[in-house]
């Protein structure tokens, strides 16, 4: 895909990896961005169009689809992470990242869909994590939400694919944001990782891994679950 003249929705766009992608997608030369946030007035940068979307709101994401029917990337990008324990942590907290990873990406993307497929087939991007495939405790609620988005994502790239809409997914470690002002050590610059997620639609990759982490744990996969998870070993 070109996004050159491309129309671009993204959303949790006012700050982070959102705000990084609606900026290099200006560069990029798209024609017009949407920058959707919940709170549309916290969006500052200039150039783009912000838009009112909470995507745990089914009546918020019709109202912006309908709003911004011109459409042909969509970046799922909106997160949340709590920190809920899953053994004694909020149920409210558990769903809350549930609602906005996996059924949030679900409804946008079932939304906008149809624009898609009207305006020629288009992408979506959306943004996973390493921990798609790896938990420890302390991110256990997050970690089941994106590894349920990845398989939505794997799901929602084959139903798609006979309207010409490709599906990439971006995985990345910790990023230098404010989700991620807790963590010590090594963060990706998300300037750089929104840059190599885009280098992959253009592409026409189903999926990016923008980092050293995401490409081991990976690649581990395949291997015992002690060598992810060595602590199991008595």
């Amino acid at each position: 895909m070109d996004i050159t003249g491309a129309v671009a929705l993204v959303t949790g766009a006012n700050r982070g990896l959102g705000r990084q992608f609606a900026a290099a997608l200006l560069e990029r030369g798209a024609a017009k961005v949407y920058a959707a946030a919940r709170n549309p007035e916290s969006v500052d940068l200039p150039g783009v169009v912000p838009l009112k979307l909470d995507v745990t709101d089914p009546e918020s994401v019709r109202a912006a689809a309908a709003a911004a029917s011109d459409v042909t990337l969509l970046v799922n990008n909106a997160g949340s992470f709590t920190g809920a324990s899953l053994l004694d942590g909020s149920l409210e907290d558990i769903r809350l990242e549930m609602e906005t990873h996996y059924f949030g990406t679900l409804a946008v993307t079932r939304e906008f869909a149809p624009t898609l497929e009207r305006n020629g087939g288009g992408a979506v991007l959306n943004v996973l994590s390493v921990l798609s495939w790896f938990t420890v405790p302390q991110v256990a609620a997050y970690s089941a939400a994106k590894s349920a988005a990845w398989s939505l994502t794997n799901g929602l790239r084959q139903e798609l694919a006979p309207q010409k809409t490709l599906v990439t997914a971006l995985h990345v470690g910790y990023m230098d944001t404010d989700m991620a002002r807790h963590v010590d050590g090594p963060k990706e610059d998300p300037a750089v990782v929104a840059g190599l997620a885009l280098d992959g639609v253009e592409q026409g990759r189903f999926e990016v891994l923008a980092d050293d982490l995401s490409r081991t744990v990976r690649a581990g996969l395949s291997g015992d679950l002690t060598g992810l998870y060595p602590a199991l070993v008595s």
